[in-house]
């Protein structure tokens, strides 16, 4: 089995350095930048920005971790790691603020409100009714603000 471990650790390795070298010498937090910025657009850098006034190592490490470690990874496409993380944070019924971000993330990345709606309501066979309603009101919520800044539309 060590030698499983050792021969994963080995693969995973290489895959990081192979991604760092096909990018050139990007660093983690460029490429955890280039990937907020894909996921969220610009609201994902004025959440940093904000963040990073009060707690800059805090916001140092919310872009590499997640954005430049995990997101990076090839494995899953951005619309299949905000599905999982809608569903997550929808579960967890405790982050309502980073459930809206990523609600919106999911909409940015191409997820459909229906696809969205769907992965909330799913949380309700796993995470019990409350937390799928307060996931349909983020979404709620998401959504009028989606609506309000294209200058209207359905809900």
């Amino acid at each position: 089995m060590h030698d499983d471990v050792k021969t994963a650790q080995t693969a995973q390795t290489a895959q990081t350095e192979g991604m760092v070298g096909a990018e050139g010498a990007e660093t983690r937090y460029q490429r955890g930048l280039r990937m907020l910025s894909r996921v969220d657009g610009t609201a994902g850098e004025q959440v940093v920005a904000k963040l990073a006034e009060f707690a800059p190592d805090l916001a140092r490490l919310v872009v590499e971790f997640p954005f430049g470690d995990v997101y990076a990874r090839p494995q899953l496409g951005l619309r299949e790691r905000e599905i999982a993380t809608i569903a997550a944070l929808t579960a967890m019924g405790t982050a309502r603020p980073q459930l809206e971000v990523h609600i919106a993330a999911g909409l940015h990345v191409g997820l459909t409100r229906e696809e969205i709606m769907e992965v909330i309501m799913q949380m309700a066979v796993y995470a019990g009714f409350p937390a799928a309603l307060n996931g349909i009101a983020a979404a709620r919520e998401v959504f009028g603000r989606h609506d309000a800044a294209q200058g209207g539309g359905g809900a």
